[in-house]
């Protein structure tokens, strides 16, 4: 049994090292600088435990990773995870797959990286596959022996899984990068992990607007065709998303535009941008023989193919610069603005997988395993870093992520099609450093068609993919309204997401954030019998198990979510304390409780927490252009005075990394009695002038709203 050095890198970080160091990590890849002073900045921190109590110890050939865990303690992170939310009492085998269904750890976006309820985290950083035991194992001569039941007599009182008092990492054999994370709470070691990987990710302005994927064969007169539509119909959408028909070839792929349905590529990219439209192109890694990048290529790549096409070695520099040539002078000169990096996850579903195997050898030295878990960061990094070359913000979607993505402009999304998966993997992604899109594809009925459309435009990424049946946001006419009215208060929202993402980016707090990030889970809420940390597979033998409020969640600061889904008519809501009123309805609710809601089809719970101020706009065809200013309306809620930050730059280019932006504070004072008052007992400050602002020629108040007025 071995007690680790650890060495303090900041303010409640810590590192070492076990066994050889490695140099193809994902945070070696990623190569982003910590932010160290906004870690400085944050509150002193102590971990729960005495560093000597976690242990490394040898069995066979593998190294386990041992720490203390309490009986009541609860587990969350290790990625993007649709079955649990909490993984106590689980085994977690952290291997990238595009087909998670089964709960064991496989998923698009496996990061090692665990964080608990009480206050700390630790990440393992290694390009190798680990296996999380998460209090799923005890040994021998630690059973206690009055924890065993008999299955047949103690019903009530017996566990498949016993409880246990560790948690076990199992290690690569060649060693790995070790980062223990302080808290005090839950948030503070979520933040301190983003802080580590280089904060969070800024969108462009546009990246925020609604997105339009058409179907896979369209030609350039029918993508224009739809995109137009949008714009006399009356919803917005700023970006249109071109699936594998826009490629001389797909799976493999060539990268080169199909020129009998595009023949004029920079024509139809500028008509597109003319009306307000951006372009962001599907793509995956495994280059066709018929591309111009096949040869050049070839002895770059791995020993095996995927679709008869190569899998090129991105960890080699070369390798790097002609992927990175080729697309700025076929893409992005043309005026792309991003990608969808599709197929970098790798299938394992009986009868139809795909991927190079784990055996397989790259020219740098790296095998199958390295590169699969890899590759998701190698496409996000490569293209960011493109864009950066021309001083220009992305945003787009990838299939597959790591460790210290959270700095990249991307939104994970799934082939799955589960909608209360999907809102469950967005409360996940928010302990990792990931984002995560519940797109919507297709629909039962309209009424699952509603439901949908309306989580996924209080989402990362609001987005219609029309690739495959080539429906629109109008495809139900008897729900129309209700769709567009969605769309449009997405588009109203911008100015307060994009300063919830300017939080992330340089504070490291989660955008779109689980509830125990925000809450205490143990102070009351749990529907379990003794309070205590229940079994997770408890309910699989008919016992009464923990609600994980993991179909809900908050955006910012001030705005909870509470998702429906088709086939209800009523959903409880858990309330952080304090008040609250339906952002839609004007309902007053006191926070600290359980509440039962019962909306109609036409509206989905939205709460905002009285006192908040949110900034608001006008719902535009599409998002500011560069250099449109609009009217900013600052809706304060209730009876209370609020404060809080405001944030702008020119939404599209890099410069407020070099100081071009602007954070405002907003404050509501009361002047006199607010019950008797009313708007009057109250004024409002904007503590930047407008002529400090980027996007704003004019600002409106509305004091003591119980709900967001009408435009």
């Amino acid at each position: 049994m071995t007690v680790l050095d650890w060495q303090e890198l900041g303010c409640g970080v810590w590192k070492t090292v076990v066994g050889e160091q490695q140099d193809f990590t994902p945070l070696s890849w990623m190569s982003r600088e910590p932010l160290f002073e906004a870690l400085e900045q944050m509150q002193e921190t102590t971990l729960p435990f005495a560093m000597s109590d976690i242990h490394l110890e040898a069995a066979g050939s593998s190294r386990i990773l041992r720490l203390p865990l309490q009986e009541d303690e609860k587990l969350y992170g290790l990625g993007l995870h649709f079955m649990k939310m909490n993984h106590r009492g689980r085994t977690r085998y952290l291997r990238v797959n595009s087909d998670p269904k089964q709960d064991t750890g496989e998923t698009h976006a496996p990061v090692p990286f665990l964080v608990t309820d009480r206050g700390y985290g630790v990440l393992v950083n290694t390009s190798r596959i680990v296996t999380v035991h998460c209090g799923s194992t005890v040994k021998l001569n630690e059973t206690a022996l009055e924890r065993v039941k008999d299955r047949n007599n103690d019903r009530k009182s017996w566990k498949a899984t016993p409880l246990s008092d560790y948690i076990e990492i199992v290690l690569p054999q060649e060693g790995a990068e070790l980062y223990l994370i302080g808290g005090p709470g839950l948030m503070d070691a979520v933040r301190r992990y983003n802080l580590l990987c280089g904060g969070g990710t800024l969108p462009p302005k546009w990246g925020l607007g609604f997105w339009h994927r058409v179907p896979t064969l369209y030609t350039d007169k029918e993508v224009q065709e739809e995109a137009m539509e949008f714009r006399n119909r009356d919803f917005p959408c700023d970006v249109i998303g071109l699936e594998p028909g826009w490629h001389s070839k797909s799976y493999p792929v060539t990268y080169e535009w199909a020129k009998e349905r595009f023949p004029e590529p920079k024509k139809t990219i500028d008509a597109l941008a003319e009306a307000g439209f951006r372009v962001n192109l599907w793509e995956h890694p495994y280059v066709s023989p018929e591309s111009k990048l096949y040869e050049p290529l070839e002895p770059l790549s791995g020993s095996y193919s995927v679709w008869g096409g190569l899998a090129p070695d991105y960890s080699l520099p070369e390798a790097q610069r002609l992927y990175q040539e080729q697309h700025l002078q076929e893409h992005v000169s043309l005026g792309v603005s991003g990608y969808k990096q599709d197929e970098c996850d790798g299938s394992e579903l009986t009868g139809n997988s795909w991927m190079f195997p784990s055996h397989t050898q790259f020219p740098s030295g790296h095998d199958g395993e390295q590169m699969r878990q890899m590759y998701g960061l190698m496409f996000q990094k490569m293209t960011d870093d493109l864009f950066r070359t021309q001083n220009r913000r992305t945003y787009g979607l990838v299939r597959a992520s790591n460790a210290g993505a959270s700095s990249m402009p991307y939104v994970l999304y799934s082939d799955l099609y589960d909608h209360k998966q999907f809102i469950r993997a967005l409360c996940n992604s928010s302990f990792s450093g990931l984002l995560w899109t519940p797109e919507v594809r297709r629909a039962s009925s309209a009424e699952d068609w509603v439901r949908r459309m309306q989580a996924v435009c209080l989402s990362p990424l609001a987005m219609l993919n029309a690739w495959g049946d080539g429906t629109k946001p109008w495809s139900y006419p008897e729900v129309e309204p209700i769709i567009r009215h969605y769309i449009k208060l997405r588009m109203r929202l911008i100015p307060y997401l994009y300063t919830t993402f300017a939080q992330y980016r340089f504070q490291g707090i989660p955008p779109f954030r689980a509830m125990p990030l925000v809450m205490d889970m143990a102070d009351g809420f749990t529907v379990n019998e003794t309070g205590r940390a229940i079994n997770t597979t408890d309910g699989a033998y008919g016992k009464k198990t923990e609600k994980l409020w993991d179909d809900q969640f908050m955006i910012g600061d001030c705005l909870l979510v509470a998702p429906m889904f088709a086939g209800e008519t009523t959903r409880e809501v858990l309330l952080p304390k304090g008040g609250w009123f339906g952002l839609e309805t004007g309902e007053r609710y006191e926070g600290g409780q359980i509440i039962q809601v019962e909306p109609g089809l036409e509206q989905m719970p939205i709460f905002v927490k009285e006192g908040a101020i949110l900034p608001t706009i006008p719902a535009h065809a599409h998002a500011q252009l560069p250099g449109e200013k609009v009217q900013l309306h600052l809706v304060h809620f209730g009876n209370k005075p609020g404060q809080a930050l405001f944030y702008d730059d020119d939404g599209e280019t890099f410069d407020y990394e070099k100081g071009d932006r602007c954070w405002a504070q907003l404050e509501v004072h009361g002047t006199g009695n607010s019950v008797d008052q009313g708007n009057e007992a109250f004024e409002g400050k904007l503590s930047e002038g407008l002529e400090a602002l980027f996007s704003y020629n004019q600002v409106k108040w509305t004091f003591g709203a119980s709900r967001l007025p009408e435009e």
